[in-house]
């Protein structure tokens, strides 16, 4: 006895189509009549869009779909599609390299965010958005602080490493307020209501209820 396993068969260019609709695009390709052969791969592609209906909110998907007939088609079928073929070429090629800023980080915790924040709170020009992004920026690091580290952090240690990573070129005014850590904290772990603390809630609630029904029978006695 033979078994045909997936990992057997042809593979498949688009899977969210399934095996039936590659079989069916196959199939296609050996019908001489060009009409037939047109009018099959329009029931192909309305077999398609039932299938992803999904795709009806992207706009053109219409397009969508034949291209994808193709792309399954191996791009190997003679219909006269209402639009051009998708360039293959397009289909290969390796996407464009993504920049990625490989320089050290000094301080781990406060993350590479903060110090672009502070670089740009460097070039801006002295006044309250400046005074109000170094007050952010202080904040976050406090809270980054508090994250990765277990004891308490002083504002003045702040104000410290955020003078060293400015190299000096950034300087906190008096008017500069920084968060109690309790405050941040509170806004990084919003209460949620446990499980236990429910149940306790839920018996709580049928102890009062029951009770509440003893009296309205007594009282009704």
């Amino acid at each position: 006895m033979s078994f045909d396993y997936n990992t057997q068969r042809k593979r498949m260019a688009l899977p969210e189509y399934g095996r039936n609709v590659q079989k069916m695009i196959e199939h296609i390709k050996s019908i001489e009549d060009p009409e037939e052969r047109n009018r099959a791969a329009r029931t192909i592609i309305q077999i398609m869009g039932n299938l992803n209906p999904n795709l009806r909110d992207v706009a053109d998907f219409k397009h969508k779909l034949w291209d994808h007939l193709m792309i399954i088609a191996n791009f190997d079928l003679d219909i006269d599609s209402p639009y051009p073929a998708p360039d293959i070429l397009k289909l290969v090629e390796k996407p464009n390299r993504v920049p990625y800023n490989t320089g050290e980080i000094r301080y781990m915790h406060y993350g590479r965010i903060v110090e672009l924040m502070i670089e740009s709170a460097i070039g801006m020009e002295e006044g309250e958005e400046k005074e109000y992004l170094i007050t952010l920026i202080l904040n976050q690091m406090k809270k980054d602080y508090l994250t990765w580290n277990k004891g308490l952090v002083s504002d003045e240690v702040l104000i410290r490493d955020m003078e060293l990573i400015s190299k000096g070129r950034l300087k906190v005014g008096e008017n500069i307020k920084i968060l109690e850590a309790r405050d941040l904290v509170s806004q990084q772990r919003p209460k949620q209501q446990g499980r236990f603390q429910g149940r306790q809630q839920d018996k709580h609630q049928n102890r009062s209820g029951k009770q509440m029904g003893k009296k309205k029978y007594k009282n009704s006695h």
